[in-house]
């Protein structure tokens, strides 16, 4: 069975209430995963990768999203740091019903949104990232 994934996401907004308790949230989990510099500052927000958080003028975001593992001891470390980091079990580390070798645990970011590590077992994939280079002059 084959996949084509990284086609649709481009990025990832989500509004927060408290924005340094949910850059801590983030980068630990973000670290336990393998991804310690993936964390960038700028002014009145923070990125990982395609992942954008700043604080909310109105109503945070209500989302599930779910970060890639590579075992399933990271998904492990993923739900221990990001308990420590101030998340709400919503999971604990276990395989799910989902479809076999499905390897996940959840947990409740500051402001609630599902946060999930998955391992999904051996897999193959087509490229370890996409590379984008701007054609604008």
């Amino acid at each position: 069975m084959e996949f084509h994934q990284g086609r649709l996401v481009d990025h990832i907004h989500l509004r927060v209430t408290d924005l340094a308790a949910s850059k801590r949230f983030y980068t630990a989990a973000l670290t336990a995963l393998g991804f310690a510099d993936a964390v960038t500052d700028a002014p009145g927000y923070f990125a990982a990768d395609e992942l954008w958080v700043d604080r909310a003028p109105g109503p945070v975001s209500q989302v599930h999203l779910a970060f890639q593992a590579q075992d399933c001891g990271a998904v492990e470390r993923f739900f221990a740091a990001a308990i420590a980091a101030g998340g709400k079990d919503n999971g604990a580390p276990g395989e799910r019903t989902y479809r076999p070798g499905y390897y996940a645990a959840f947990v409740l970011d500051p402001d609630g949104n599902n946060i999930e590590a998955v391992y999904h077992g051996p897999v193959r994939k087509s490229a370890e990232s996409v590379v984008v280079s701007s054609l604008a002059p």
